[in-house]
């Protein structure tokens, strides 16, 4: 397959907050009312309110404009909008076949508005083996593990116009359907228009979520179409194909090259929500001192103070290592009220990773991965997580504009030596 820039023009659109790379698509079967364009979307929790829910417009985009006959599927982590519910029960009460996975913590939360959840299984049931239904993995545990705890943490949609993808469309998403992740945590979406591949790919990890049998789940990552590859977890230590997929990604960059005669240095941007993963941190370390040009704005590390050992704080902040800003403040100015029962501090959610220059042995390289997946061990080894690559300059342009706004706008930034931004008080994602 071509990739999207030898098949497609594109535009990059920036309106506000909200940066959109368009793509002017030949679609062979209807295109729904609500049709979206193939780019990333960002939300601005400081901005307006058409600011705040930019990526929550983009799924109701698609919901909204669903045909009779399609399918609208939904895995999602947490999801407390019950106006965003009553469009999915609209549109199946029109002839859309809708079909949700969400994590059991989706009733069981302190956050949690009672109203979502009872409100889309009155409409649709539960029957997995239905055409429309609303389903919890197991209390507990995701999806496709036992181990307890571990969470169903996706965030993505699926639009198929005809059960076989005639025409599709797919959300990726690192936020959650909830006021906090419009209105206080800076997110970002992926969408992608009517792409085969990608369309497949994720259909076939849905259905690995619906059908909820661990003892046969292993780390998939399908046959990847350029620009797109994707990942989908857990990927535990007794997998068939065990390893760290980020540090597996970071090996293939080469920090210091030559090229035209001139030396030259790779760069690596994280952000990132939570990052405790030392392995990860490690091999960043590394990469700086190897001449990596290593920079990240993240909200919560772990730490001597938050676990008792040195984490990922005393190891990214080592001598030499990586440029680090935390983005962890009480926007409202009550200390009192950033507590993890009460509204959330403003914070980066977003779990993205910017690479720039030589990769996989080819230099001028801008590649992008995005998704739920935060550097942490269980996003790695227990939670259902979905991690999307895409290689595309005007993409990767896109989420480096938003990674320099999230950076300015990052507090207490390299201030950081914080019980917020050390993981002694955490931040909930509600």
């Amino acid at each position: 397959m071509k990739s999207a820039r030898s098949r497609w023009p594109r535009r990059v659109v920036t309106a506000l907050s909200a940066t959109l790379v368009a793509s002017a698509l030949h679609v062979t079967a209807p295109t729904p009312a609500g049709a979206v364009t193939t780019g990333p979307v960002f939300n601005t929790p400081s901005g307006t309110a058409a600011e705040q829910t930019a990526i929550r417009t983009q799924f109701l985009n698609l919901i909204e404009g669903a045909q009779p006959g399609g399918y609208l599927k939904l895995a999602i982590y947490h999801f407390w909008d019950v106006e965003l519910a009553r469009a999915f029960v609209d549109a199946h009460a029109r002839g859309v076949n809708v079909q949700i996975v969400m994590d059991s913590s989706e009733i069981t939360s302190v956050h949690d508005d009672g109203r979502t959840y009872p409100l889309l299984l009155e409409e649709l049931g539960d029957d997995t083996s239905a055409k429309s239904f609303v389903a919890l993995c197991g209390e507990g545990h995701s999806c496709n593990s036992t181990v307890v705890p571990s969470i169903n943490h996706n965030k993505f949609l699926i639009y198929d116009s005809d059960g076989s993808g005639g025409y599709s469309a797919v959300v990726q998403s690192s936020s959650n359907l909830s006021p906090s992740s419009y209105s206080k945590y800076w997110n970002d979406a992926m969408v992608i228009d009517n792409d085969r591949g990608v369309y497949l790919a994720y259909t076939q990890y849905f259905g690995k979520l619906v059908a909820q049998d661990p003892a046969t789940w292993n780390y998939l990552t399908p046959t990847p179409y350029s620009p797109y590859a994707y990942y989908f977890f857990p990927r535990p230590a007794d997998d068939a194909r065990p390893g760290d997929t980020v540090t597996g990604v970071l090996d293939n960059v080469t920090c210091t090259y030559t090229e035209n005669g001139t030396t030259k240095h790779s760069t690596i941007r994280v952000g990132m929500y939570k990052f405790t993963r030392q392995a990860v941190a490690t091999k960043l370390v590394a990469m700086k001192k190897a001449g990596c040009v290593v920079d990240i704005v993240y909200t919560e590390m772990d730490s001597v103070e938050s676990t008792g050992s040195a984490g990922t704080w005393e190891a990214l902040h080592a001598t030499g290592g990586p440029t680090l800003r935390c983005f962890s403040w009480d926007d409202d100015g009550d200390e009192a009220t950033a507590g993890a029962d009460a509204t959330p501090r403003q914070i980066i959610h977003s779990k993205f990773l910017l690479i720039e220059g030589m990769y996989s042995d080819k230099t001028g390289r801008k590649v992008m991965w995005t998704g739920s997946h935060n550097y942490t061990g269980p996003a790695l080894t227990k939670n259902d997580e979905a991690l999307l690559k895409v290689d595309d300059a005007d993409v990767y342009a896109a989420y480096l504009s938003r990674y320099t706004a999230a950076r300015a706008a990052a507090k207490p930034g390299t201030a950081d030596n914080t019980p917020e931004c050390k993981g002694v008080k955490t931040t909930p994602e509600a």
